[in-house]
């Protein structure tokens, strides 16, 4: 091992950036630490503008090249990418668990897979991507997605290389270069994903890794005249810095935010299946931006609804994440459970009552939490917590259910549980959301647009949303006599 190297469960990940093919370290560093028992996993090398503005050099330089391989070898090594990170999951699994806190059975079962076909996915929608073309009083027009050029892609911390992969599989296949900042909090597979990228074959500089605090690099990355394309999940205050900075460019933003989402439970719905779905809310320990934290239960059913989901949520185990018999871990840092608390904490001297949970548990675990007897107006209802609470109103009607499920400035998701399929289709043609489950949750294609309204987002991205957003779409007319010379 080198000083520039550390060991994640027998894993060796390298702790410096990636830029134009080549490992960079930087003079100064920051550590990173797993929630799971706050231990020092290593010293992470910590970005300035001075690596940024080399990464986004080195994504431009890579630019022509790429976007001008065929389509089918793009795919090809998109592909090649994907057998890489399934030689590698068991070993991204752990690590990603170490630096995160999720469940190691998810990233085995779930999220590491995930991780392949997300690279899979784009890789044959790139193949098939076209629009028919059309005649325009005889002339054919024909429509093309031309690769926009450098990219700036800034991901979180909930589900690392899962939501980066989100991003970068489509800017790749789509011929653009990268620049991938991830999360300060969980750095690790990001760096690990650039070794597998090199090895499936990428060329030098078309994927960039930049490691570091957003605060110090990241208006380098999202001001630069350079950068075509910015995405960036996460929360509302960081996307407004980030477009305020693209702003002077025109740079376009596709931007993923935070949710209030609501889970609607009618007194037709199948109380066993309403539960069920309520339960898996707390799922990731709660960090999930699709979560459906606030529970709508109609009046006639709030109290039977209530005793289920506790008898339910009582059987879940909290504690190590690599512990198969685990069903929610820690909180990702210290910051965030002081965060949790000070809304729990907040809530319950606004009068809110407390059905379970309301504590902090040992190290960086928060108890489950169920709150109720919540004003519509209030902090704990109408802000995002990004952790294991949950809130619970009631309410009379389908008029009055539709208006508390849209009364926030958030429209991510919503979830109905009903048994009833016209009001089904009432409920969610009025709901504010980028998505609607009925009766399930978290089904998620990529072939879907997937974005937020209001304060979730801006824009869309999966399928063609995705080279949508990643490439400048032209229409290219043609007349019908237009090969014939004007001599």
């Amino acid at each position: 091992m080198t000083e520039h190297t550390l060991t994640v469960a027998g894993v060796a990940v390298d702790t410096r950036h990636w830029i134009g093919g080549e490992r960079v370290a930087s003079t100064e560093t920051f550590p990173d630490v797993s929630p799971i028992d706050g231990s020092v996993l290593g010293e992470i090398s910590r970005g300035t503008a001075m690596e940024a503005t080399a990464a986004v050099a080195a994504a431009k330089a890579a630019f022509p090249a790429w976007a001008a391989t065929p389509r089918a070898e793009r795919a090809r090594i998109l592909h090649a990418i994907a057998d890489g990170v399934e030689k590698r999951l068991e070993e991204l699994a752990i690590v990603e668990t170490t630096d995160n806190g999720a469940l190691l059975r998810s990233h085995r079962r779930g999220v590491m897979p995930r991780v392949a076909h997300n690279f899979r996915f784009f890789a044959d929608w790139l193949l098939k991507l076209e629009h028919e073309d059309f005649e325009t009083r005889g002339h054919t027009n024909h429509v093309s997605w031309d690769p926009a050029g450098p990219c700036v892609l800034i991901t979180p911390w909930n589900a690392p290389l899962m939501l980066a992969t989100w991003k970068v599989a489509p800017a790749l296949a789509a011929g653009n270069t990268v620049v991938l900042k991830p999360a300060e909090w969980t750095p690790l597979t990001a760096s690990l994903l650039a070794d597998i990228a090199a090895e499936a074959g990428l060329p030098a500089g078309v994927l960039n890794v930049v490691q570091g605090y957003g605060s110090e690099i990241g208006d380098a990355l999202t001001s630069h005249p350079d950068v075509r394309r910015i995405s960036f999940t996460g929360s509302v205050p960081t996307a407004k810095r980030i477009s305020a900075s693209a702003a002077a460019n025109l740079t376009p933003l596709s931007l993923e935010l935070g949710g209030k989402s609501p889970l609607l439970v009618f007194a037709d719905a199948d109380l066993d299946l309403a539960v069920d779905l309520a339960v898996e809310q707390y799922d990731n320990a709660g960090q999930v931006c699709l979560a459906a934290t606030r529970f709508l239960v109609q009046e006639s059913v709030a109290e039977e609804f209530t005793r289920r989901f506790v008898e339910k949520a009582g059987q879940l185990t909290q504690g190590d994440p690599r512990d198969e018999a685990t069903d929610i871990g820690p909180n990702i840092h210290p910051r965030q459970l002081e965060k949790i608390d000070g809304f729990v904490q907040r809530a319950i001297a606004a009068g809110a009552r407390v059905v379970i949970g309301g504590h902090r548990g040992d190290g960086q675990y928060y108890a489950p939490t169920l709150l109720t007897d919540v004003a519509q107006d209030s902090e704990i209802v109408q802000e995002e917590v990004f952790g294991p609470v949950l809130t619970l109103q009631t309410f009379a009607d389908e008029d009055e259910a539709v208006r508390l499920a849209n009364d926030t400035r958030f429209g991510l998701a919503a979830t109905v549980a009903t048994g009833d399929p016209e009001r089904a289709e009432r409920v969610t043609a009025q709901l504010v959301a980028g998505t609607v489950w009925t009766n399930c949750f978290f089904v998620r294609d990529l072939q879907a647009p997937f974005g937020g309204s209001r304060h979730s987002g801006v824009g869309r991205e999966g399928g063609t949303w995705s080279f949508d957003f990643y490439c400048d779409l032209k229409n290219t007319v043609t007349a019908p006599k237009g090969w014939q010379s004007h001599e």
